[in-house]
């Protein structure tokens, strides 16, 4: 794909790595839209050279609404980037639903909001492309994590089934994975972090990603391994070490709070 003219919305773009991606497709001669909560910080990222559309993305029908926003101020849309999420670690004692239905509303359900803001258009014109971003957290279950690494469980495969559901109507379909990446969540988390990389790093990455038409987006490559690895241990086995882990307090989540 050439990102050079091509018109790209991103969600969760007023700090970390929607961000560091927006100011890296712009300085590749995308005409960039972002959007998020924090109108004044999205105010900062766009300056003078992106569109700002600040939205909820928990809210259906002003995600929806803001799609619009961004195709008419924008001309049009050729990629919409799906990165707003958020991170809280999870104890089972006490048990806290609302925080896990918190997550899912936001992980999932957000781009669940953010996909009927975008495809139905994509649809229509027969192309576009749909970049969303998961985590690495989703291929194994952690101790700690549960409501996060569920909602990037979730969103690995409903871009998977969406890749194929797609596929055959001109809207390409592309995963992102990231591991670690130093962002205003991952700072307060007090566990380590390996293979951490900046999010200008990240960007690069997914913004390479978009540009070769990778269905799978996927870094650090160290953990990107290890991750994929981790796929391949026995349930058994992996119970076991992850209730070692937790024991000893070294487990909340692989890339908490990345996106």
């Amino acid at each position: 794909m050439e990102i050079a003219g091509a018109r790209i919305w991103i969600t969760g773009a007023s700090s970390g790595i929607g961000a560091a991606l927006a100011r890296e497709l712009a300085d590749r001669g995308a005409h960039v839209a972002v959007s998020a909560r924090r109108a004044d910080r999205l105010a900062e990222v766009a300056g003078d050279r992106m569109v700002a559309v600040q939205v909820d993305v928990t809210d259906r029908s002003a995600t929806v609404a803001a799609g619009a926003a961004v195709r008419a101020a924008l001309g049009g849309l050729d990629v919409a980037v799906l990165n707003a999420g958020t991170w809280s670690e999870f104890v089972v004692d006490p048990w806290d639903s609302q925080l896990f239905a918190d997550h899912l509303q936001v992980n999932v359900l957000g781009a669940v909001h953010s996909l009927e803001a975008v495809v139905p258009a994509m649809l229509a014109a027969g192309r576009g492309r749909i970049v969303g971003v998961a985590s690495v957290a989703g291929y194994r279950g952690i101790p700690g994590s549960e409501a996060y690494n569920a909602g990037k469980a979730a969103l690995i495969s409903l871009f998977e089934s969406l890749r194929g559901s797609l596929a055959g109507r001109g809207i390409i379909v592309q995963t992102v994975n990231p591991g670690f990446v130093r962002t205003t969540m991952t700072e307060r988390n007090r566990f380590p972090m390996p293979f951490r990389v900046e999010p200008a790093v990240a960007a690069r990455a997914i913004a390479d990603g978009i540009a070769r038409d990778r269905a799978e987006v996927v870094f650090p490559l160290p953990m990107a391994v290890g991750m994929k690895l981790a796929r391949l241990v026995p349930a058994r086995a992996w119970t076991a070490l992850t209730a070692q882990l937790a024991r000893r307090g070294l487990t909340k989540d692989p890339t908490a709070g990345q996106a």
